[in-house]
């Protein structure tokens, strides 16, 4: 049986300790701060899938600036971003392939066009459905353009 992620992130910061590994510490660190500042705000004890959401939203945050980084030419710091990405993305759910993305979409689809939404509304509604069933396992800024191509 698997350990909670809190659980899991516990140990990871212990071992980087005794590794000695202050970048990864540091990474390991914010995302615990991340964690329980939102414990706090919410009074309420988190649930992986809570976890889960706070690690994709840190994951998203460093994409983007990577992205800004690299754009202005600092490519060392946009390393060390990447280097941020590759630490949190252990604590995600595997990655889902990209057929198993495209069969997510169809079938999300299918749903929308049965309860008869079109438009805008559709694409809301569609990305509402994606996000619970792929949480944590795609870039849902990709899937989101898929999507758009599709409807």
């Amino acid at each position: 049986m698997s350990s909670s992620l809190k659980t899991q992130l516990s140990n990871a910061v212990k071992d980087a300790m005794r590794a000695r590994d202050s970048a990864r510490l540091g990474t390991l660190r914010l995302l615990q701060a991340a964690i329980k500042q939102k414990e706090v705000d919410e009074r309420k004890e988190l649930t992986d899938a809570d976890i889960t959401a706070i690690i994709e939203k840190q994951v998203k945050q460093r994409r983007e600036s990577v992205a800004a980084y690299e754009q202005a030419g600092r490519t060392e710091t946009a390393e060390q971003e990447k280097a941020e990405i590759t630490v949190l993305q252990e604590f995600l759910p595997a990655a889902a392939d990209p057929a198993e993305i495209d069969a997510a979409i169809a079938a999300a689809l299918e749903e929308v066009k049965a309860e008869g939404v079109t438009g805008p509304a559709a694409m809301g509604k569609v990305m509402g459905l994606l996000k619970t069933r792929l949480a944590g396992r795609a870039d849902m800024a990709a899937v989101s353009a898929q999507v758009k191509a599709r409807i």
